[in-house]
């Protein structure tokens, strides 16, 4: 065994479901003996790529360089969805860099760069679930994308849908729950398709929380990012039947609230089937908060189509939105389209519709004040709510503490102070 095991660094590109894959790679080498630590102690460091938008692929040739010309100059890993699309460009940038498309080569490639590692390295225990240090950790049970969105390259860097078999979703539930953890968070690049079929039956998303509820003491499982089609009226009742063990919050992505601009984007629903879905999420579901993704500026969008998109958004009253300005993603359709948008438009866009979101979450956490909530204690004196409002808490609790709390106050941030009943 050598005197100091080797130091392994992780840095994340991109989605929920990258972060979850992070996670997975960092604790397999740490089962081999690796400590995790920071690129500037690194012996190796592993970037886990994007490539979603032009700018994503931007970054992720500026984090590799910099990364290589650290001055203690690691070891270097690409991977994920740019490795994965632009291997032979991404090798030419140093000869301190490899290239691994194929996450779950990844350890074997570090570790035969590495020192001799320990032997009697110690688990992840406690206030870190994942070696990573996330108290909520992921759990992939789908990836892949047979959608066609006019924006979006990651279908052919991620390929066709599919999704995990139960035995496998439930053993990493169990390993969490191990490690300490008290929520999952389930994700997927398009989470609503899950469908596996074992023994003869059919098991989408509804069953496959179902399953884990009765399989597994999850004390509360949340669900990342869903497509619109894919909150229907079974979904919504498992939701509702298990408030304390499901967290009321549904990310149903929007990207626009404007129908024709939806249909541009070569999206599978319009805003009638987005309300329906959360007008009947809300009837069933108390206290539900409801986030989204939204983009600006894309191709052709006019000043009456974002007042549109502006006007939906208010309407649905988000509790949490992420709001991207359109970036070109070269090899798309939306790259070549006409009548792009001027970048100086979309910032003011972009700031009118973070305005509204931020007045929209101050006024959901709000409607909390009062209510009874169960928190999740993340950090000292730190928690979040199920609905993904951050509280203050009694700075006593221990972390990975999920208790039943009052919500005493809110500010205009949104954040909460959560209070011991």
């Amino acid at each position: 065994m050598s005197e100091k095991a080797p130091v392994v660094a992780f840095i994340n590109l991109g989605c929920r479901v990258n972060r979850v894959e992070t996670d997975t790679i960092a604790l397999a080498l740490e089962e081999a003996g690796c400590q995790i630590g920071t690129p500037e102690e690194a012996d190796a460091v592993v970037v886990n790529t994007c490539a979603v938008t032009g700018e994503a692929e931007a970054k992720t040739r500026h984090t590799l360089r910099h990364t290589m010309n650290l001055p203690n100059r690691p070891y270097v890993v690409a991977t994920g969805c740019a490795a994965s699309l632009f291997a032979d460009e991404l090798s030419e940038l140093g000869d301190t860099l490899e290239v691994v498309p194929l996450k779950a080569e990844v350890p074997s490639h570090v570790l035969a760069k590495l020192p001799e590692t320990a032997t009697d390295a110690l688990p992840c225990t406690g206030a870190a679930p994942t070696p990573t240090g996330r108290t909520r950790p992921g759990i992939k049970v789908q990836d892949g994308c047979d959608n066609r969105c006019t924006f979006c390259i990651v279908w052919k860097a991620r390929g066709a849908g599919r999704s995990v078999p139960l035995g496998q979703v439930i053993a990493e539930v169990e390993k969490t729950l191990a490690m300490g953890a008290k929520e999952v968070v389930l994700t997927g690049i398009n989470l609503g398709q899950y469908h596996v079929v074992e023994e003869g039956t059919e098991l989408r998303l509804p069953e496959l929380l179902e399953a884990i509820l009765e399989k597994t003491a999850v004390g509360r499982i949340r669900l990342s990012s869903i497509e619109p089609p894919d909150v229907d009226e079974r979904l919504i009742d498992v939701m509702a039947a298990h408030p304390d063990r499901i967290a009321p919050f549904l990310h149903i992505c929007l990207q626009s609230g404007s129908d024709s601009v939806l249909s541009r984007m070569g999206r599978k629903y319009d805003t009638a089937l987005y309300e329906n879905a959360v007008r009947a999420a809300k009837a069933k579901i108390p206290h539900l908060a409801l986030g989204c993704d939204l983009i600006v500026g894309f191709p052709g969008e006019t000043d009456e189509e974002f007042e549109e998109s502006l006007e939906f958004c208010r309407r649905m009253q988000f509790a949490k939105m992420h709001i991207f300005r359109y970036s070109k993603r070269p090899g798309t359709p939306a790259a070549e389209a006409p009548d792009q948008v001027d970048p100086h438009i979309m910032a003011e866009r972009a700031k009118r519709m973070h305005d509204l979101a931020a007045q929209m979450r101050a006024a959901e956490a709000k409607r909390l004040v009062g209510e009874e909530e169960l928190v999740l204690v993340q950090a000292k004196g730190r928690g979040v709510t199920g609905g993904l409002f951050e509280a203050e808490v009694d700075p006593a609790l221990p972390v990975d503490t999920l208790e039943r709390m009052r919500i005493a106050s809110s500010d205009e941030r949104g954040h909460v102070v959560a209070e011991h009943l």
